[in-house]
């Protein structure tokens, strides 16, 4: 996945200071909404089914199709991250980028 707010001419930086922010392209920030809103509308729908007292089974499998659909919303941002803000603190000789990326890791393979 190329850095594509460069290429669309936006000035982006993963870090200044303290201050660090992401700098997705509108295309891929409206891919994450889209599948955010899509799992918290699996969410409210999870909620329905316990209030119907829907069988357990029923609601675990939702539950795990949710599961899966953050786990993709995950890798895409670690995707981005990687191609973005990772190359770019390596290059610019901050190596702290890599300790930070694995203590994130360990955490979304919980």
């Amino acid at each position: 996945m190329e850095h594509q707010d460069k290429a669309e001419g936006h000035e982006a930086s993963c870090h200044s200071g303290s201050d660090r922010k992401s700098h997705h392209s509108d295309k891929t920030k409206s891919n994450l909404v889209t599948r955010l809103n899509r799992i918290e509308g699996q969410i409210r729908g999870v909620k329905g089914l316990i209030e119907k007292d829907t069988y357990c089974d029923d609601v675990l499998n939702q539950i795990a199709a949710i599961q899966s659909a953050l786990n993709g919303v995950g890798k895409l941002l670690l995707e981005h991250h990687l191609n973005s803000c990772v190359i770019e603190r390596i290059q610019e000789g901050d190596n702290e980028v890599i300790k930070e990326l694995m203590i994130t890791v360990n955490k979304l393979m919980k």
